[in-house]
């Protein structure tokens, strides 16, 4: 007894093309359909656990003579929880630290890391009147820039995503060593500081350490940038020695 032929439907092709070819219930039709391609999901990315403290107190390492840019980051109950490092600086750089201030002209490059590994990679080109940095994943991923807004008066940066505007970072005046980081509404989400009450009061016995509030938790891209912002505002944004110091 013949067996009955199988139901319409799609099949792997008789004349053995990668697809399938549709099976009428009597015969093999003209219509093929591409294989399935397989959707792989990116893997979720870790988000840092400095993203998640509302308090970031850095601390710059002390140097008897200071040819990189070093600083701790510690937590509000005084754990250290990252670092940014200077990287990539060649010898000639060095020298030039050493004898001048011409480095600030050049490129510079800033690593910020957590105890598992790089989360930032920051990039400030070759100043020549206003500042920026570019923010990127360590995978050379870009996340966004901060762009120095104004020369004279209040400094203020831009936090940019796509050349669009996310949030800025605000001077509170021509001296004082104090910033407000809104969003792209206008509202403060963090503020940069070098007023602390906390556990590490005995750290602000220099200059170069300060203190980071982030008032509510914030996504990406925004707290890549806040995060950045916070941790570079004395190092990669810096633009002289005007009340910033």
């Amino acid at each position: 007894m013949t067996a009955p032929p199988p139901p319409p439907g799609w099949y792997p092709d008789p004349a053995g093309s990668p697809g399938t070819r549709w099976w009428d219930g009597r015969g093999w039709t003209d219509h093929l359909q591409a294989p399935a391609v397989a959707v792989h999901q990116a893997p979720e990315r870790r988000r840092s656990v400095l993203l998640e403290q509302p308090v970031l107190v850095v601390a710059q390492k002390t140097k008897l003579i200071e040819l990189t840019n070093e600083y701790a980051v510690f937590d509000g109950a005084g754990q250290q929880v990252g670092a940014v490092t200077q990287v990539g600086q060649s010898s000639l750089k060095k020298a030039f630290r050493l004898v001048s201030s011409l480095d600030q002209f050049l490129t510079h490059h800033l690593e910020v890391r957590d105890a598992a590994g790089p989360v930032l990679v920051l990039t400030r080109p070759a100043k020549v009147v206003r500042s920026r940095v570019l923010v990127a994943r360590p995978d050379g991923e870009p996340v966004g820039e901060i762009a120095q807004a104004n020369v004279f008066g209040r400094i203020r940066f831009d936090l940019l995503v796509g050349g669009r505007p996310v949030g800025a970072i605000q001077a509170e005046n021509w001296r004082a060593w104090d910033f407000a980081v809104s969003d792209g509404s206008g509202a403060e989400v963090a503020r940069i500081t070098k007023k602390w009450e906390g556990f590490a009061r005995t750290l602000f016995t220099t200059a170069d350490n300060y203190v980071v509030q982030v008032h509510q938790r914030l996504e990406d891209p925004l707290a890549s940038l806040v995060l950045a912002s916070a941790l570079t505002v004395d190092t990669a944004l810096k633009q002289d020695d005007r009340g910033l110091n």
